[in-house]
């Protein structure tokens, strides 16, 4: 949702420096003949100081909060999205080495899970052969097999362990993986939100 906060540059602004962007607010909004609504009152639940502070943190945190706002642009509350993000930027907050690779890509994994695209992997997305999965295909919706692999690319072992973990495990407990894995389960997920919601998200940070 889109609001404005009128006078929120002037030094007697009664809202202060809480405005800014990662808190974590609670707002009452007014809602007039525009389209735009109206901020008049602002309470901070959370503020993540420490994600300011380092450079990663920050890239983290904006690309978390893009992804959802990318694939989660609908204008519907989603409760369960809300506090998955809001638990992601408390991780970085906590830990900036959180802010890395894998836990990025857990975090968009399971964005996928809420947005009902989570890619297919206990078996061959298209013949259901649970053995020899050696590919991805973003068009077949998940992992699969030497047969079935004429559109797909390449899916280690690592990588698949790797996505399955990140899915079942909370994001605190997201499980580190090789870089090779990481890239291949990063093109996993670019695949699948271009195939079924049309939509490319930015790369996640390489660190």
């Amino acid at each position: 949702m889109s609001a404005i906060a009128k006078g929120v540059r002037k030094a007697k602004s009664r809202f202060g420096g809480r405005l800014e962007p990662f808190f974590r607010l609670n707002l009452v909004l007014y809602e007039g003949r525009s389209d735009m609504l109206t901020v008049t009152s602002v309470e901070t639940i959370e503020a993540y100081p420490r994600v300011r502070e380092h450079g990663a943190a920050l890239d983290g945190a904006a690309r978390a909060c893009e992804a959802v706002s990318r694939i989660f642009d609908d204008g519907d509350p989603h409760e369960g999205v809300y506090h998955l993000l809001a638990n992601q930027l408390a991780l970085i907050d906590r830990d900036v080495t959180r802010a890395g690779r894998a836990n990025s890509l857990a975090f968009r994994l399971k964005l996928l899970l809420a947005a009902g695209f989570a890619p297919h992997l206990a078996g061959c997305a298209s013949c259901g052969d649970r053995e020899h999965l050696v590919g991805f295909s973003g068009a077949a919706g998940g992992v699969v097999c030497g047969s079935c692999e004429a559109n797909a690319f390449p899916l280690d072992e690592d990588a698949h362990a790797f996505m399955v973990a990140a899915l079942g495990r909370p994001l605190a407990e997201t499980p580190d993986a090789p870089p090779l894995a990481l890239a291949q389960a990063e093109r996993a997920i670019i695949d699948t939100l271009e195939h079924h919601a049309h939509l490319r998200l930015r790369p996640v940070s390489t660190r």
